[in-house]
């Protein structure tokens, strides 16, 4: 199983999300191609209704625990109640450039 799929298998499991959108960022930033090191998550969940942002990232992070003390190096994370997401027009914000370690 992928990266990837366990992210996704661990998010549906922990937080039953209305949206959830897991981006491979990983070609974006330098190292051999096809490695699983960088994702965004969009994540839209009720679970997340009158939670500060700073609670709902903290209850991604214990889910992902142990991808994240392996290979995952860096995770964007995009978190939002239903009516955040709705008020957004349903989309994250693009991920920026990567600028360091070698990739131009």
């Amino acid at each position: 199983m992928t990266i990837e799929q366990q992210i996704t298998d661990k998010l549906k499991d922990a937080f039953d999300p209305i949206h959830l959108e897991i981006e491979n960022e990983s070609d974006m930033h330098s190292g051999p191609p096809g490695r699983e090191s960088h994702f965004k998550v969009t994540l839209v969940s009720k679970k997340f209704d009158d939670l500060m942002l700073i609670k709902q990232h903290r209850m991604v992070n214990e889910t992902l625990k142990t991808e994240l003390s392996g290979v995952i190096h860096a995770l964007a994370l995009h978190t939002y109640n239903p009516n955040q997401w709705f008020e957004r027009t349903s989309k994250a914000p693009q991920s920026p450039d990567c600028e360091g370690g070698g990739k131009s």
